[in-house]
């Protein structure tokens, strides 16, 4: 009798227990979710768009609850006040990443996910939070230069990433890849052209990689809308708003750290509104 079993059954195996163990929970809860002190105790999380922010927020966030948190961005000293930070409220020593999602290769990225290997040995979360607004404007006007150089970055540089740290991601006991969506890409509205198109393609992405591995593998994908947040990008997009009407980074980032956390597995191809409409 062969008493061997493939890593495919195994990853099989697994994924039926801990589907059956945990009741996935309610987008409702995600919103609420209390976390505990060490609600990511040993997890390593990487973080892009970690220098401002929604991203900033996160990774702080993330060491609070006991991350590891690698910070990828375009702006070193941006990564490095981040960095400061962690360290100074006693969080695990974090990794800064320096990459320009514009012009990073493939290979680069690739490179990216050895040395993560090497020096941390695992992955179990990645939250794309970088991206760009672009240009509000009709379609039959968009600069094409403009609308290559948000999807790249929104989306194309996006799903290069995800791939290559799919290896990593892969290997965690119960990997996370969290995306950033917007309203706008799950109800796609006129002048929001390449912003709105990059959105929808993540949230198309993400289920797609939803069904491809939830019967293989323990990884989850899901989407967060935030919402209106009162950000740099916000401002640009909306200069008239009163930004004390809008909720703080701060104020949302229940759902954040219950996405990368145990509490979520079972959740999977789901965009989560932050602020839903009633």
């Amino acid at each position: 009798m062969n008493n061997t079993t493939s890593s495919t059954e195994k990853n099989s195996e697994q994924n039926t227990t801990n589907e059956n163990s945990y009741q996935p929970l309610s987008h409702e809860q995600i919103r609420n979710f209390v976390a505990e002190d060490d609600s990511l105790e040993g997890k390593v999380i990487l973080v892009t768009g970690a220098g401002d922010g929604i991203g900033r927020v996160a990774a702080l966030t993330y060491a609070r609850f006991g991350a590891t948190v690698l910070l990828l961005g375009r702006t070193t000293s941006k990564l490095e006040a981040v960095y400061d930070e962690i360290e100074s409220m006693g969080g695990k020593q974090p990794a800064i990443l320096p990459m320009d999602l514009e012009t990073a290769s493939y290979d680069e990225m690739q490179k990216l996910e050895r040395l993560i290997d090497k020096e941390f040995g695992q992955l179990d979360g990645l939250l794309h939070n970088a991206g760009i607004l672009g240009a509000l404007t009709p379609l039959e006007m968009y600069d094409v230069d403009m609308f290559a150089k948000v999807m790249q970055i929104n989306f194309t540089a996006t799903f290069k990433l995800t791939q290559a740290l799919l290896p990593l991601l892969k290997d965690a006991n119960n990997g996370s890849i969290v995306f950033t969506s917007s309203t706008v890409g799950t109800y796609p509205r006129a002048f929001w052209g390449a912003y709105a198109l990059s959105k929808q393609a993540l949230e198309g992405m993400s289920d797609i990689f939803t069904q491809e591995t939830k019967n293989t593998t323990n990884l989850r994908f899901n989407c967060i809308n935030p919402g209106g947040i009162r950000t740099n990008m916000r401002a640009h997009a909306y200069p008239g708003e009163n930004p004390m009407s809008l909720k703080t980074p701060e104020d949302i980032m229940s759902a954040y750290v219950c996405l990368m956390s145990n509490e979520s597995i079972g959740v999977r191809g789901q965009v989560v509104e932050l602020q839903p409409k009633d």
